[in-house]
């Protein structure tokens, strides 16, 4: 499932940078709805993984801490063009999502 995902990878000097950006409602639990008074449940991604050529190079192990539609950006040492890097979430209700990009 790729829904909801944008994600680049670029090379410069054997140094990727992905850059992503996931839509996600990120809700604590803490929070209650203005309409109806009650709590509006916790959503939260749990984990986020990223993965070049089948080895993950960066793993993220988050809360509800984290803000709604959630943008992260990160380097690895290696990573070359048109080679692929496929980044995947899982939040704590158990959905997922990932996406497969070419590095540029």
């Amino acid at each position: 499932m790729a829904s909801g995902m944008r994600v680049q990878a670029k090379v410069k000097n054997d140094v990727t940078q992905v850059k992503a950006l996931i839509t996600h409602p990120m809700e604590t639990g803490n929070r209650k709805d203005k309409k109806s008074g009650k709590v509006i449940p916790a959503n939260f991604i749990e984990e986020v993984l990223c993965e070049h050529n089948g080895k993950a190079v960066m793993t993220a192990q988050w809360s509800g801490g984290i803000s709604k539609n959630p943008y992260m950006a990160f380097k690895f040492k290696g990573g070359a063009k048109d080679e692929m890097v496929k980044v995947s979430w899982r939040d704590n209700l158990g959905k997922s999502a990932s996406l497969d990009v070419k590095i540029k």
